[in-house]
């Protein structure tokens, strides 16, 4: 998942990233809701944990924004505000959670996993697609019974085009999931590799190559 953290106290929003990065996700954090604004419009996000106590407006005033602009990824507030009537406004206002700080890490994470299955559409915690299984809490992959061993990018590209399993899915909107802008930029053939290695270890037709468009899950019956 690519998750978009807006929290303004450095230090929790440092640890909020790490966190969620060691649990496999790129992460882009910043520290108030212009920054975070600009890169919704820029990178397909997969969920936005929102802070309501922000320097220069606001979260308040940025969820009803983006959700009046049409923003549809979900949201989940993370603030210290507690209040029945607070939480209640959040919601509302078009949060898909509403949780009150301090949390742990992995508390947030199941939070996200939760609002992620439900928008892909995914009511089950094990995703299934014919013959391959996906627990995203414990990042495990089955096919046809037996445990596939995939690294983080590769489970990261399965992940996604799992989540719109339905979709042709281009090499720039894949490419933008797997890669936050904190790190290195990634290789011009890198998503080629990734497709290429789940293939090899799943079977060579769990991806469909559509050729000018970009990639999309595939039975696993047949060739690419």
């Amino acid at each position: 998942m690519r998750l978009l953290i807006v929290e303004d106290d450095t230090l929790l929003g440092d640890a909020l990233a790490a966190g969620l990065r060691q649990l496999g996700h790129a992460v882009d954090w910043f520290g108030d809701g212009a920054k975070a604004d600009a890169a919704l419009r820029t990178a397909p996000f997969d969920a936005v944990v929102l802070d309501l106590g922000l320097p220069g407006g606001d979260g308040m005033v940025w969820l009803r924004r983006w959700r009046e602009r049409g923003v549809k990824c979900p949201l989940l507030v993370l603030t210290a505000r507690d209040g029945i009537d607070q939480r209640i406004e959040g919601l509302d206002a078009g949060a898909d959670d509403y949780l009150v700080k301090p949390i742990t890490i992995d508390e947030l994470a199941a939070r996200l996993r939760a609002l992620i299955r439900r928008t892909a559409g995914q009511v089950q915690a094990i995703w299934q697609h014919g013959a391959l299984e996906y627990d995203p809490a414990h990042k495990l992959v089955r096919w046809k019974g037996e445990q596939v061993d995939l690294t983080g990018r590769e489970l990261a590209v399965l992940e996604a085009l799992l989540s719109q399993s339905q979709r042709v899915l281009s090499k720039a909107y894949l490419q933008e999931k797997l890669y936050d802008w904190s790190g290195a930029e990634p290789e011009s053939n890198s998503l080629e590799v990734h497709i290429h290695h789940l293939r090899r270890k799943i079977d060579p037709g769990i991806v469909r190559t559509v050729r000018g468009v970009g990639y999309a899950m595939g039975s696993g019956e047949t060739g690419p």
